[in-house]
């Protein structure tokens, strides 16, 4: 035991002699320091190369089409065999967030109720054999979830009376599945760290298990499920291949049950196809630069809700 009077007054390292233990490397360090500068200077400089490469060959399209017609026109036709082409996008930015919303509506209420399960209510081993096949679920490649929502869901629609089985609807379920494994992993995790935290406080209160989950758990949770909310929406107005598969890609105004084409999908079914240096290859770099703009403003607009409320 350490006698306290007699080593009153001295420092830590005369009281416990670093004896045969080395300092740690300085010039290692400083060589790990350098290397996380570096790297963090790197993904900075992709990031800006690729936001001025996307601004550089979206600015030319307002050359040719005023700002307020490319974002509230309705009618894009690249190519105009009478009269002139037209590049509006409004449908397509509509439907981005019609899919969107629709997406994380159905996602975070089942993800949240899955996330529950698993860190408040099934044991062990449940979550032992449950965890795989959600990990499972989120590295299935999103072509075969488009294959899936075409010979499941669009057939499916088509027998309850929706013509082609393609719809707004259809791509919002199917997105919703998608985002699914990420959330249900995300926010689990966080809840049993908060549950195996405060369990036995609140066995020794006598609080109820659905009673901690409202009062504990959930309000312990929330910083992580708003930002699993946040890298969800992220991955759901980016989302191109299936989401094109089923959502119809018809530049109509989105409705549930009717078709419609996100900007995503227009992106990738166009590009190939764009002259370079035409006025709709730039026009679908502008509509890429809009959809990145929507992220951001989305996303920002999150921080500073999450921001007020912490406050």
């Amino acid at each position: 035991m350490i006698d306290v009077r007699e080593n009153a007054g001295k420092t830590v390292r005369e009281i416990f002699p670093l004896n045969g233990v080395k300092p740690m490397n300085k010039q290692l360090n400083a060589l790990f320091s350098v290397l996380i500068r570096a790297l963090t200077a790197l993904t900075v400089m992709v990031l800006a190369f690729v936001i001025y490469f996307i601004v550089k060959e979206a600015l030319p399209t307002f050359d040719e089409v005023a700002v307020p017609d490319f974002l509230l026109g309705q009618r894009w036709m690249p190519i105009a065999y009478t009269g002139e082409p037209s590049f509006g996008i409004f449908n397509f930015i509509a439907a981005t967030l019609y899919v969107s919303l629709v997406a994380m509506v159905l996602a975070v209420t089942v993800g949240l109720g899955a996330a529950i399960y698993l860190s408040c209510v099934a044991t062990e081993r449940m979550r032992g054999i449950l965890y795989p096949f959600v990990d499972l679920l989120a590295g299935i490649p999103s072509v075969i979830y488009g294959f899936m929502g075409l010979t499941l869901m669009v057939k499916l629609f088509i027998r309850a009376g929706v013509h082609t089985g393609s719809c707004v609807l259809a791509a919002g379920i199917l997105l919703a599945v998608m985002l699914l494994p990420f959330l249900i992993s995300s926010c689990s995790e966080t809840m049993l760290k908060v549950r195996k935290r405060y369990q036995p406080a609140a066995d020794v209160l006598g609080i109820s298990k659905w009673h901690m989950v409202a009062t504990i758990v959930l309000p312990g949770s929330w910083k992580n499920i708003l930002l699993s909310t946040i890298l969800a929406i992220g991955r759901a107005m980016g989302e191109t291949m299936a989401v094109m598969m089923v959502i119809g890609n018809a530049n109509l105004f989105p409705s549930l049950l009717g078709k419609s084409e996100s900007i995503a999908s227009v992106i990738a079914l166009e590009m190939g196809t764009a002259v370079v240096g035409s006025t709709h290859y730039h026009a679908l770099y502008a509509a890429g630069l809009v959809l990145m703009l929507l992220l951001f403003l989305i996303n920002s607009v999150i921080t500073l809700l999450r921001g007020r409320l912490e406050q």
